[in-house]
This record gives C-alpha cells, structure tokens and sequence, in this order.
C-alpha cells in the first residue's frame, strides 16, 4: 500500500482561501507546506456553503435551553438550523476522509474552548464547540479531528498524521475486491502500532481476524474498521512504545551479537528516561530488521510494521524527545 495518500477535510481559510469573516484567510504554515506534500484536501467552510458572503457579520454562539445557538452579533439572525443541516449533509458526504483539521476559535468550526455567551453579552461558558464541528464529530466519533492551533503542538500533530495515514490505508483496502486473507495480512503488519496504542483493541483485533473466514463480509469490515479507528483514539504512551520496542527486539534479537543486542536496549532504556526521541531506538530497529540470519522471517515481520513507518519519514513527527 505504498503511496496511500490521505484524504483530509479541511478549514478552507487554513489553505489561504479568502473567506474569513474579514474578507482575508487563515493559512497555516504545516498544513500548505509539509503535509500538503502527503495528503489530499477537501476543502470546506460552512459559513460560506450556508450563503454568508465574505467579509460578512461576525457569529458567535449564545445560551439557549436548547443548547447553544448560531447568531450574528448585530442583526441577532439565528443560523443554527442551516449551520447543523449543512453538517449533517457534509457528515454523510465525507465518508470516504480519513480525518478533518478545523479552524479554531470559530464558533462553527471550533472544537474547543469557544465562548457561549448569555443574552447581555457576558461570556457564561467557555467549553462550547462549534455548531458545524458539533456535529460533523458527533456523527462520526472515529474520525480523527483536529484545528491547526493544536497541530502546533508536536505530540498532538503526530498522533493525528499517524491516525490519518492508518485510517486511509484501512480504506484503500477495504475500497477494493478484498478477501479475508487480505484482511489479515493487513492485521499483521499493523499489530506493533495497535499495541501501542491499545491493547483492549489489540487484543478484540485478533478475535476478529481469527474468525475472518466466518463472518459475513460487511461484518467483518464494519466491525474491524470501527474497532481499529477507535483503537487510534487512545494515545500512545512512552511505557506502551518501551513494550513495543522490546517485542521487536525479542524478534530480532537473536541475529543480533551480544553488544549490538546491548546497545540497542540501551537506547530503548534512554528512550524510557525521556533522554533521546523515540526515532532513535526506532532507526536503530528498522536497520538491525534489514539484516538476515536464522531468525530471518522473525526480521522480515519487524521490517514489515506499519509501526516502524506510519507516514512518510520526511515528515519528520517523531524527533521530539518526549516530556
């Protein structure tokens, strides 16, 4: 599945199109330059799908017993009815995106901390959601989200390009004439990524696949592509990377001679201390599983893990060192 791209919905104003409420845009640096490279957009503003113009009256959201409401600051137009039967359609229409990076602080595309205010202005809550983002994530709750102030952030914008490119391999292979043996090599290759993230899932994964020559096909795709996005929904921790980094070392470790073995736990140790990134223990794998010797179908599986590359290397997402 080399060359899988992702598809991504996206805020139009992130990728510089003029449609902000002041007639200008959002761009953002990561997603028009290094990701552009890797993924494939499908642009989106519910303000202007909704028939505002651009520059238009600001919006903001307002308490109701309802819920919160879509308004215009000046003329008190309500537009939550159109915002919300606009994001029911696009939910529907965006089956086939492998995730969505909305614009924060908009009161229809903002995912956190947006102010609802009271009736006299004052801001009574600042937990809100945007009304458009409410429900495009309610209706798809695996769908991996996330806006572009929180992409800024290097372990929250690693998570989301390694959810991307896992859920758009899924769909590149579930979009095709697969049989059940396609289905569990797929499983195969990404089983140190799953562990890392999940193990309750891990372990359902299996289960699955086990039964994959009897289940119905529809069911088995449905229920392993829900349990494998949701899987990706828990975040990777250091102590899950280390059980990983050991069980690929146990595979490899017996082609390796005694200080290279060293070494190699060395590092995965450094790693555990939070001292070097976890690229480091990760490079040193991948060349120690190029290698042959009497192991050499325990190496070839190490070298074939989606764990060892999840996205594209040029990317660059797993050189911090962890906090």
């Amino acid at each position: 599945m080399e060359g899988i791209r992702p598809r991504v919905a996206v805020s139009s104003c992130l990728l510089g199109a003029p449609v902000r409420f002041n007639g200008g845009h959002s761009r953002d640096r990561f997603l028009t330059g290094e990701l552009s490279e890797h993924v494939d957009w499908v642009p989106v503003c519910p303000e202007i799908e909704i028939g505002l113009g651009a520059p238009r009256e600001t919006l903001r959201l307002e308490r109701s017993p309802d819920g919160p409401r879509l308004v215009t600051r000046r003329t008190r137009e309500d537009l939550t009815a159109p915002m919300a039967a606009l994001a029911a359609e696009r939910a529907a229409g965006l089956a086939d995106v492998d995730g969505c990076v909305f614009k924060s602080r908009s009161p229809s595309c903002g995912l956190h901390g947006i102010p609802v205010y009271t009736g006299s202005g004052a801001a009574a809550d600042r937990r809100g959601r945007g009304v458009f983002a409410a429900v495009v994530t309610a209706a798809r709750p695996e769908l991996a989200v996330e806006d572009e102030g929180r992409l800024h952030d290097a372990v929250l914008r690693e998570a989301f390009v390694e959810r991307i490119f896992a859920s758009a391999r899924l769909r590149a292979l579930l979009a095709g004439d697969w049989r059940p043996r396609d289905l569990v090599a797929f499983h195969s290759r990404h089983k140190m990524q799953i562990l890392a993230h999940a193990p309750v899932a891990y372990r359902r994964l299996g289960r699955l696949v086990a039964a994959a020559g009897d289940l119905p096909r529809e069911r088995l795709a449905r229920e392993y592509a829900r349990t494998f996005r949701t899987a990706f929904l828990v975040r990777a921790t250091v102590g899950r990377h280390v059980n990983v980094l050991h069980h690929c070392l146990g595979m490899i470790g017996g082609d390796l001679d005694p200080v290279r073995r060293a070494d190699l736990a060395e590092v995965i140790a450094s790693y555990r201390a939070r001292r070097v990134a976890l690229a480091v223990p990760l490079a040193l794998l991948r060349h120690h599983a190029r290698g042959g010797g009497a192991r050499y179908a325990q190496a070839r599986y190490v070298r074939d893990q989606t764990y060892l590359t999840p996205y594209p290397d040029a990317l660059c997402l797993r050189n911090h060192v962890p906090a």
